[in-house]
C-alpha cells in the first residue's frame, strides 16, 4: 500500500495562511498528531518524504524507526506570490482563475497542472517498484503536503488536476492507495486520529 500522510498542524495552517515553499514550524498539536498517526501504521518498509521542514519533522514524529528519504516531487505546489497570504485575502478572482484552470500559474508559481505530472511520476514510480520485488507486506509511506496528496488521488482515480477542488484534506491525515492487478485502487481518504487515538 502507498500511505499519504499529510504534515501536522504548522503555525501557518492554524493562521489560515496559503503554505507552499515557505518554512512553517510544526505546533504542539502538530507534533502531537504526527505521533499519534505512527502508533496507528502497520507495517511500513519505506519511508520518503517531501523535503520542506514541517515534513520532515512529521516524518520523524511517526517513530517508524526508518531513515527518511527525501523526494523532491513531493514537494508542496509553489503558491509563488501568494504564498503566506492568509486565504481571505486572495483576492476572489484569483480563486476563480485557480479553480477554472489547471494551467493557472500564480505569479513566480507553479500550477496545478505542473504539480500533478511530477506527483504521477513519483507514484508511477512507487507503483513499479511494488510490482516488481516490492515487499507485499510493508507499506511505503510518504509523508507530503495537500496538493501533492489530492493530485496523487487524481492519478489513483483517473481524475484531472482540477480534481483538487472538489477534496478536503485535513492536516495529519492518512489517505491510502493500494497496488491493484489493473492499476491503482483508493482504499482510504482523510483519515484522522480521534482524541483517544483511534482512526
Amino acid at each position: 500500500m502507498l500511505v499519504l500522510v499529510r504534515h501536522g498542524e504548522t503555525e501557518a495552517n492554524a493562521q489560515r495562511r496559503l503554505l507552499g515553499r515557505a518554512e512553517s514550524p510544526l505546533t504542539d498539536k502538530g507534533r502531537a498528531q504526527a505521533g499519534a498517526l505512527g502508533a496507528l501504521l502497520g507495517p511500513v518498509g519505506r519511508l520518503c518524504s517531501s523535503p520542506l521542514g514541517r515534513a520532515v519533522r512529521t516524518a520523524e514524529a511517526l517513530g517508524l524507526a526508518l531513515p527518511v528519504e527525501v523526494d523532491d516531487r513531493w514537494v508542496e505546489v509553489d503558491y509563488g506570490a501568494y504564498d503566506g497570504e492568509r486565504l481571505g485575502d486572495v483576492p476572489a478572482e484569483v480563486w476563480q482563475q485557480w479553480r477554472r484552470d489547471a494551467a493557472f500559474r500564480p505569479p513566480g508559481g507553479e500550477s496545478l497542472a505542473e504539480l500533478g505530472v511530477r506527483v504521477r511520476a513519483a507514484c508511477e514510480e512507487l507503483f513499479a517498484e511494488a510490482g516488481t520485488g516490492g515487499r507485499a507486506d510493508a507499506d511505503v509511506v510518504v509523508v507530503s503536503h495537500v496538493s501533492p496528496i489530492k493530485a496523487a488521488v487524481a492519478w489513483a482515480l483517473g481524475g484531472d488536476d482540477g480534481l483538487a477542488w472538489r477534496l478536503q484534506l485535513a492536516t495529519a491525515s492518512v489517505t491510502v492507495i493500494g497496488w491493484g492487478a489493473l492499476g491503482p485502487v483508493l482504499h482510504r481518504y482523510n483519515l484522522t486520529v480521534d482524541p483517544a487515538g483511534r482512526w
